[in-house]
């Protein structure tokens, strides 16, 4: 449990969520020293908790999907203002007000729709989670045989068999959600990105530039289209779609982290020494990233991962380490 929430939250928030718990926590046992008859120090202590409940709410919240964080916020603001507002008015009741705010946020799972979602994705997740993959995809078929229609369901079984390492499988049911959704950029992307696990190269592209002109203006497509036309040894257009995807804003250090290195490999392919430079210097600027890949790289899902991106990741650990890489020619 604990390494899938340092993943989920990567490894700078999750030190300033530990961080944020150990100060927060101390300070209280301190004040605890002092006496915790004072009204004075029960309402600092509801103070430190406040703090907490605020900071780690923000680190979860700045993870989570837009859709997914309003619906949290809509239970946790009230939630922290009711303790804030009670706690202020009332220190003597702290207590109270904390004990209803933490029972708001239990309730408000409930009341702002259950996120566990139909009953065969719970057994899928669960099963997933045991590294049960084949009941996993079991659950997500019998799923579809209710509701054959609904894109999202193929694009999980899809995801299911590349974890199991069915590529064909993963290929047959991006198709089955392309042919549902022209218009999915995820689709295409997922295909991409099964054909880029595959080998096949020229099929990857193919999808990625589809998936890029669905979704010009989202960073994933274009990174993957970059990635892969860097592979290709197609330069020009592999420089211009990653140089669009960071314009974009790409979130994450770790994918920046890999931008660079293969604009990089671009550059000492095209003897430019200046624009190495710069993507090398950029490169070393994003060892969160490398620390980032390190825990994911650690999990059992990782596998497919691993296969596509293990010796890039190898390749800019060397650079960030300061030796010589090979660049493919």
């Amino acid at each position: 449990m604990i390494k899938r929430f340092r993943i989920f939250l990567g490894p700078r928030r999750f030190r300033a969520f530990i961080a944020l718990l150990v100060i927060t926590g101390l300070a209280s046992l301190a004040l605890n020293v002092i006496g915790t008859r004072s009204p004075l120090v029960t309402a600092a202590q509801t103070g430190l908790l406040i703090i907490f409940l605020l900071g780690a709410s923000l680190m979860v919240l700045g993870r989570l999907p837009v859709e997914e964080r309003l619906r949290w916020l809509a239970i946790i603001v009230p939630s922290v203002l009711g303790i804030v507002i009670g706690s202020l008015a009332l220190p003597q009741l702290s207590g109270i007000f904390l004990g209803a705010g933490l029972g708001w946020i239990v309730a408000g799972i409930f009341i702002f729709g259950d996120f566990r979602g139909p009953q065969n994705y719970r057994r899928a997740v669960k099963a997933m989670r045991k590294g049960d993959y084949g009941a996993a995809i079991a659950s997500m078929t019998a799923e579809i045989k209710e509701k054959a229609a609904q894109p999202e369901h193929y694009r999980f079984r899809a995801e299911l068999h590349r974890l199991a390492g069915d590529l064909p499988a993963a290929r047959k049911d991006y198709r089955r959600m392309t042919k549902l959704d022209e218009a999915s950029a995820v689709a295409f992307n997922g295909l991409a990105e099964v054909e880029l696990q595959a080998g096949n190269l020229a099929s990857a592209r193919k999808a990625a530039v589809k998936a890029h002109e669905l979704a010009p203006d989202e960073w994933v497509a274009a990174y993957n289209l970059g990635m892969i036309e860097e592979r290709l040894r197609a330069d020009d257009a592999a420089r211009e779609h990653l140089s669009v995807a960071l314009r974009l804003g790409m979130p994450d250090s770790r994918h920046r982290l890999l931008a660079q290195l293969y604009l990089w490999r671009i550059h000492q392919r095209r003897a430019d020494e200046r624009s190495g430079r710069e993507a090398l210097k950029a490169l070393r600027r994003e060892k969160a990233g490398l620390e980032e890949w390190q825990v994911i790289m650690s999990a059992d899902e990782a596998g497919a991962l691993r296969d596509v991106l293990s010796g890039d990741i190898d390749e800019a650990r060397s650079l960030i380490m300061g030796e010589k890489a090979h660049v493919p020619q």
